[in-house]
């Protein structure tokens, strides 16, 4: 499981392995970009079901390739209480395949394809969420577990 010991700077300024997690349940979700109107919903839904997520034993981490700097301008604009991992040369990303082709007015580009993956307290993935709507998943997935 080579995706245990990427280490990934969190917005809590501290360094993270999701290693370091074992032993506790993990909702993983990586999101294309801070400060979007996409990705502000589903960290806001986040944010707002946290105690939920928290009493099923769950830990919410959410990943982009965004710098230290603008998730922390992210957490404190929407007032987030979730810890969010910066993965600029796309490590974690690369390995949970959430790469994908996108387009935009014609345009193709590569961008994260917004994906949550639960993972237990072994560390194993078990549940795989790809594609998913913005604002509805996390209830979702909430009512799932």
């Amino acid at each position: 499981m080579e995706y245990l010991d990427i280490e990934l700077l969190g917005s809590d300024n501290l360094n993270h392995r999701l290693r370091d997690f074992l032993g506790k349940k993990v909702v993983l979700y990586f999101y294309p970009k801070d400060n979007t109107s996409g990705c502000t919903l589903e960290a806001n839904e986040f944010t707002k079901l946290k105690g939920a997520f928290s009493k099923k034993g769950y830990t919410i981490i959410g990943v982009s390739r965004d710098s230290i700097k603008s998730h922390l301008n992210f957490i404190e604009k929407e007032k987030l209480d979730l810890l969010l991992l910066s993965d600029p040369y796309e490590e974690l990303i690369t390995i949970f395949d959430v790469m994908k082709e996108k387009s935009m007015y014609g345009k193709k580009y590569l961008g994260i394809e917004r994906s949550t993956f639960v993972i237990d307290e072994t560390g194993k993935v078990i549940k795989e969420l790809r594609k998913v709507n913005a604002k509805d998943h996390p209830l979702e997935l909430l009512e799932q577990l």
